[in-house]
């Protein structure tokens, strides 16, 4: 098995008498798109901020791309994109005139990616002459994730991506980061309160509460583990049926391969939402969640 990408152990920090976190444990390998979920307060932006080299921790180890992040030097960061939640204010540069500037800041260390060929990966090609104040909030965070990846990192960080975007703004959006990850290779990091996009974007769920994580699997594993019955749904002869069962899969074909007329087939199981609030009640009534659960044994 290859090194991890990142690999947290017995993580802690205090800020006065405030334990934030306590003793996190992560794994993150290379090409995986991970999405941390958790309430507010969990730990979320604090263990990010650490993983990224901007804070120190209390205690415990922490190696990203090989490196202690609080050690890390130029040559470190540059293989380390980040996309915060909020850009810094550019409003008078042109796009294509920031990414040049930008892009080499990195070239002491790595080849950066075109600026040509970025702004076609990013969908901003017609807009590169524009200025940045001119563009349209989808675009603005086009040109975020631009900015991001701009030295071709190995590890990228999203912090809230599509806060205020609109569903045809966050379908492009959405896009963009699968073909980041799927397509080139990069090892993706994201925090957000929209599950339903850590359900479409990530291959594995974390939620964090009380300062460690308490849940640790794909969404399927996740929502599995808080229910494995499913509905089945159809219409036949006029009339809607619904069957409950624990293999939803088995009971359609057998459905099909008996019966004549089958319409509107359909499978609904738990969401990762249900998953989420379940597991979070369950910690915060004092209940005992063992991340164990839902981890997967291999790769």
């Amino acid at each position: 098995m290859d090194d991890p990408v990142i690999s947290v152990s017995d993580l802690r920090m205090r800020y006065g008498d405030k334990q934030v976190l306590d003793g996190l444990d992560l794994t993150v390998h290379a090409d995986e798109v991970v999405a941390m979920l958790g309430p507010n307060g969990a730990g979320k932006s604090t263990t990010v901020e650490i993983l990224e080299g901007y804070r120190v921790p209390s205690a415990g180890a922490v190696s990203v791309l090989g490196v202690d992040p609080a050690h890390g030097d130029d040559g470190w960061r540059s293989q380390i994109g980040v996309v915060l939640q909020n850009s810094g204010d550019h409003a008078k540069w042109r796009v294509r005139q920031l990414l040049a500037h930008i892009s080499d800041y990195y070239r002491p260390y790595v080849d950066p990616w075109p600026v040509d060929e970025l702004l076609e990966l990013v969908g901003l090609t017609g807009q590169a002459g524009q200025k940045l104040q001119t563009l349209s909030g989808g675009q603005r965070r086009r040109l975020d994730v631009a900015l991001g990846v701009v030295g071709r990192p190995s590890l990228l960080f999203l912090d809230e991506p599509t806060t205020g975007f609109d569903p045809r703004a966050r379908r492009d959006f959405h896009e963009l980061v699968h073909r980041l990850g799927d397509l080139e290779g990069v090892t993706i990091l994201l925090t957000t309160h929209d599950l339903a996009e850590a359900e479409k974007l990530a291959s594995r769920i974390v939620i964090l509460a009380g300062g460690r994580i308490i849940a640790n699997g794909s969404p399927l594993e996740l929502t599995r583990a808080v229910s494995s019955t499913a509905e089945v749904r159809w219409m036949q002869g006029g009339q809607r049926h619904v069957h409950a069962t624990e293999d939803a899969t088995a009971f359609a074909r057998e459905l099909l391969a008996r019966q004549e007329e089958v319409a509107e087939l359909e499978i609904q199981r738990s969401t990762l939402e249900d998953a989420y609030l379940s597991i979070v009640a369950q910690f915060e009534a004092g209940e005992d969640v063992e991340a164990a659960e839902f981890e997967e044994v291999s790769r």
